[in-house]
């Protein structure tokens, strides 16, 4: 991690040059994320062990990423039938689902997925049971067992 954030430190600063003035952004850029990654430590309970373990997670994430894109797409072209649509007849509906979700982060990225999907917003989050607003009955059918639910099942594991 610590690697990762001197290496965005040195794109993000802009100078990137082979003078005197690189060596300090690089000696500030070694405090800057030493500081950072011992924050992460002590406040946020980072270790090696769980940065290791995210790695291992990464294809299960980036296909979690290409899902959500997909979704997000699929319901941004239902919502502009809706809107676009002179006749449209919509039913929202607020539903409570249990997800067998474990983590909290399987939880909460689950939840924010659905509110970044058009149409959708995750308005509860409590214990293993969402409330969702759905603009649309037909937007509320198989929430509980999405593609979402199934990649973050397999991200628990």
């Amino acid at each position: 991690m610590i690697i990762l954030l001197f290496l965005l430190w040195i794109m993000l600063n802009g100078r990137f040059t082979a003078d005197a003035g690189m060596i300090e952004v690089c000696i500030v850029g070694i405090f800057v994320c030493a500081f950072a990654y011992f924050f992460a430590h002590k406040a946020l309970g980072y270790t090696l062990k769980s940065e290791l373990r995210l790695f291992k997670k990464a294809p299960v994430l980036l296909a979690y990423f290409f899902i959500l894109i997909k979704e997000i797409i699929i319901a941004n072209f239902q919502m502009m039938k809706i809107v676009v649509s002179k006749k449209a007849e919509i039913h929202p509906v607020m539903i409570k689902v249990k997800i067998p979700l474990k983590t909290n982060f399987a939880r909460v990225l689950l939840a924010n997925s659905i509110t970044l999907t058009p149409g959708t917003i995750t308005a509860e989050l409590e214990d293993d049971y969402f409330t969702i607003h759905c603009i649309d009955s037909a937007f509320a059918e198989g929430i509980e067992s999405s593609s979402f639910v199934k990649i973050l099942e397999r991200l628990e594991k």
